[in-house]
């Protein structure tokens, strides 16, 4: 039985049994300054961000992820994504409301539709954790009413054939019940026309008590069930977190990461191959690495593109390549993800193309038709760094 969070005085006497049932978790969030410091030594912004309520993000901290946290050490990677600080009432000239320009792409209260197959079905406005980077904090901690009938969704999407890709988020989808979670599956199977459902969520990763053998069956029920989950460092990649990982895989769940590129959090190589491989380990495949949006309240946590171009540099060819993202910008006001990429081609012209490898030597791609005539077809001993490929012989 897992007792690791016998250490935090508020949590000493709790029986494994409500420690391991996730409503349990949910009941005993940390919501208030008082119950804060009883788990970690505050910091005068971290004090100030908590006291100060109007216009901040509400606070839930479920006590499993709150017993990762280092009581001495502010700049706890797991900390800084939980605790508020007073620069979350900074807005910088930039900061915008809705990000990703998602109310501009809603035709019914809760359903974005920006790309041609595809849509984003916000299910709730309820998470197990209140991540301090969030981009949808403009919807998320409070009831604005938007997303308790989900009719309008079904309808429309039974009217638009040409949508065969559904994302369900939210808020976060396994904040529901698994009837209802199960109520809202069994409504996209029955559309014909949809093929592929997926499930983005980060309370896995913050309560992992949640997946439980019974979530396991309405996935398996409604098979094949896709999930994105929330990763940002190598610590939240516990031992308990890999027990959850292995209901899931073990049920036919694929699994993939999104990270956000977050300062001071793993804004740096080492840290964000370590994470990298520590998915890879639980059998959760990278997916994206998200620049920081620019929402509201969030820049201390923005890095320079730069910064995340250097990472994918330092992953391409320097480890295997399922460990390696796609770094993506989702371009401001809806744009849509937009691939990032480092430049690993040097030029092209007249049907050569010359590209750097990860380790910076350049090698020459002859597209089709530059052959001259007479060549050997399949040779190469240019000099370039291509082996020789002798003839085939039959």
């Amino acid at each position: 039985m897992d007792d690791s969070y016998r250490h935090v005085s508020l949590w000493k006497d709790v029986s494994s049994e409500d420690w391991e049932d996730w409503h349990w978790q949910l009941r005993n969030r940390i919501y208030t300054l008082d119950q804060l410091k009883q788990v970690i030594e505050l910091t005068p912004e971290e004090e100030e961000g908590v006291a100060k309520r109007d216009g901040r993000l509400v606070m839930a901290i479920p006590p499993y992820w709150a017993a990762l946290m280092d009581p001495k050490d502010p700049n706890c990677p797991i900390r800084k994504q939980a605790v508020p600080v007073s620069g979350e009432f900074n807005i910088a000239e930039h900061d915008m409301k809705d990000p990703c320009g998602e109310d501009s792409d809603m035709p019914v209260p809760g359903l974005v539709h920006r790309y041609p197959d595809r849509v984003l079905f916000l299910v709730t406005e309820q998470c197990a954790m209140y991540c301090r980077h969030c981009t949808r904090r403009r919807l998320v901690g409070v009831n604005h009413g938007l997303m308790n009938n989900h009719e309008k969704t079904f309808a429309y999407l039974r009217a638009h054939t040409e949508v065969r890709d559904v994302l369900i988020s939210g808020g976060d989808p396994l904040m529901m019940t698994d009837a209802k979670l199960a109520q809202v599956l069994s409504k996209l199977r029955e559309i014909p026309h949809i093929e592929f459902i997926r499930i983005g969520s980060r309370t896995p990763v913050t309560m992992p008590q949640r997946v439980t053998p019974e979530f396991c069956e309405v996935v398996k029920q409604y098979k094949p069930i896709w999930m994105s989950l929330h990763f940002c460092h190598p610590k939240e990649v516990t031992p308990r977190l890999k027990k959850a990982m292995d209901m899931l895989s073990e049920s036919g769940v694929p699994l993939g990461s999104q990270t956000v590129l977050l300062r001071g959090v793993n804004d740096d190589p080492a840290t964000m191959k370590k994470l990298m491989h520590e998915l890879l380990k639980v059998r959760v495949r990278p997916y994206y690495i998200y620049q920081c949006d620019m929402a509201q309240g969030i820049t201390h946590f923005r890095t320079s593109v730069e910064t995340g171009i250097r990472i994918i540099e330092s992953l391409r060819g320097h480890t295997t390549g399922y460990a390696v993202p796609t770094y993506v910008i989702d371009g401001p006001g809806g744009g849509g993800k937009i691939p990032v990429n480092p430049n690993y081609v040097v030029s092209v012209k007249d049907g050569e193309v010359t590209l750097r490898n990860f380790e910076g030597k350049t090698y020459i791609y002859y597209e089709p038709g530059t052959e001259k005539a007479g060549a050997a077809v399949g040779a190469s001993s240019n000099g370039n760094g291509f082996s020789s490929i002798p003839d085939y012989v039959p």
